[in-house]
């Protein structure tokens, strides 16, 4: 089957035009190039966004207090550790979403971490922090070396990043 790319309608393989649309289907099935994410604004390595170092968190801190961190900090999220690794992330949407209505002195910051976060290496690309964030639908990421957190991309940084290129 050949989708067609203007109605979306199955067409028979092999077809020229679509059957619904009359759209042209002959460059259709030909292998297109991948896409090159090298150019000067998606390509960049996200050293350019100049991420700060992370604030971190033991996994043993108090909810209460992560929260009062982050309000004086001011951040919008913590990293959370086990030892010097990185065990999950604790953001703003956390502190709101999933904490309403609980006595916060009962519980401890690893109770409502995201565990596991998706992360990043310094050296990939703008292209791919938009991509990982458009797809899990996050705010943040943390940047790691050998397990380490060493940054958080933020989307608000890399929005401000594409403006100041752009113009």
């Amino acid at each position: 089957m050949t989708i067609c790319p203007v109605c979306h309608h199955q067409n028979f393989a092999g077809e020229d035009l679509c059957a619904e649309c009359g759209a042209d289907l002959t460059a259709v099935d030909l292998p297109q190039d991948a896409i090159d994410f090298h150019g000067r604004l998606l390509g960049e390595h996200l050293d350019v966004l100049g991420a700060k170092p992370p604030l971190t968190v033991p996994t043993t801190m108090a909810l209460d207090e992560a929260i009062g961190l982050m309000h004086t900090g001011p951040v919008d999220c913590l990293l959370v550790m086990a030892g010097d690794k990185l065990a999950g992330i604790f953001t703003d949407r956390d502190a709101v979403v999933r904490t309403t209505g609980i006595r916060l002195s009962s519980f401890l910051v690893r109770d409502f971490m995201t565990r596991d976060p998706v992360v990043l290496r310094h050296d990939e690309t703008i292209a791919i922090a938009i991509h990982k964030m458009a797809v899990g639908e996050f705010r943040h990421i943390p940047i790691v070396e050998n397990g380490r957190p060493i940054g958080v991309v933020a989307a608000a940084d890399v929005f401000r990043h594409i403006l100041d290129v752009i113009g």
